[in-house]
């Protein structure tokens, strides 16, 4: 088995990627199946953390006529569901986990506290961040990259439905052409959907390479991981 190339990881899964074919709600088989790959993960020593979204259950930004605050709110509970989903498949596996929530459910989740989070991780312990920031107007890209950045990971891992970043949407442009590696100003520039606008600029303040690949395998998560040439990297210059 080849080496990983990283030690400590911070996982983001869309929550359309959690759905799988059924496009909303959860499905179990895809759920399962990255489980597996994470505790490959665990056990070839990598710190993993996780951020989920909750696009499977709520997507705030198309509720038309509701306040933006409220739609974030709702957001935030979609991606606990998601959240302990995910630590339900891990802990089915043997692979210890805890979900650290932005706003507090003492009775379902940790508060997230920083200090806990780290020492979860070195304890070996998966970490599932859920609610994204805890505040409406920032979505969980934003989250995920502020979570990295709290927790020094290395690498964002962004696991999605595409296989990479491409400079149009692929799924209606089939001249679509796909980027190897990209910069952070580039991304910006050209309005690229990567992560967020406000996620991007998180990453490249705290130089954190953000790795983009496809979940229709999970195995590539690993593969990733161990430093194969699958998707797209957006580094510094």
């Amino acid at each position: 088995m080849d080496k990983p190339i990283y030690k400590r990881v911070l996982l983001k899964l869309s929550g359309e990627a959690l759905a799988g074919e059924m496009k909303t709600g959860i499905n179990n088989e895809v759920v399962n199946e990255i489980a597996l790959s994470i505790k490959e993960l665990h056990e070839m020593g990598v710190e993993v953390a996780i951020v989920v979204g909750g696009g499977n259950f709520w997507r705030g930004r198309t509720s038309e006529g509701m306040d933006r605050t409220t739609a974030d709110h709702i957001g935030m509970l979609a991606t606990v569901m998601n959240s302990l989903a995910m630590q339900d498949a891990l802990e089915n596996i043997g692979v210890l986990t805890r979900v650290q929530n932005a706003i507090e459910m003492r009775q379902i989740a940790e508060p997230y506290i920083r200090r806990k989070a780290m020492r979860h991780l070195e304890k070996g312990r998966v970490v599932i961040f859920a609610s994204g920031t805890g505040n409406p107007y920032f979505s969980t890209d934003t989250a995920a990259a502020l979570r990295a950045a709290e927790i020094e990971a290395e690498v964002i891992l962004l696991a999605k439905k595409v296989d990479g970043v491409y400079d149009s949407d692929p799924m209606i442009n089939p001249e679509a052409k796909k980027f190897d590696t990209l910069s952070y100003m580039e991304v910006l520039k050209r309005g690229l959907k990567v992560m967020d606008s406000t996620a991007t600029s998180l990453c490249m303040d705290n130089k954190i390479p953000i790795r983009v690949f496809g979940l229709n395998n999970s195995k590539n998560i690993i593969d990733v991981v161990q430093g194969k040439n699958i998707g797209t990297i957006v580094e510094e210059e």
